[in-house]
């Protein structure tokens, strides 16, 4: 397990998949799928509405903005 600080001095636990099963109670495991969830629903609803669309090309590792046109933009 990981720590990360942020800049407002909150701690945040970052588990692996690997410690996934023995650290996420039931609720947890719950809590991140609903997440993963609503992240699909923002997506799909964003390119329903024609907006833009950031991700990360793991290939090339950089960050972009994909239009509704398909054009990727990537980050400098």
């Amino acid at each position: 397990m990981t720590t990360v600080s942020t800049k407002s001095g909150r701690i945040i636990k970052v588990v692996s998949r690997e410690e996934e099963k023995s650290t996420l109670t039931l609720s947890d495991y719950e809590m991140d799928e609903r997440a993963v969830e609503a992240v699909k629903a923002a997506i799909n609803k964003a390119k329903i509405c024609k907006k833009p669309i950031a991700g990360y090309d793991k290939e090339k590792k950089r960050a972009y903005v994909e239009y509704a046109n398909g054009e990727r933009k990537y980050a400098e």
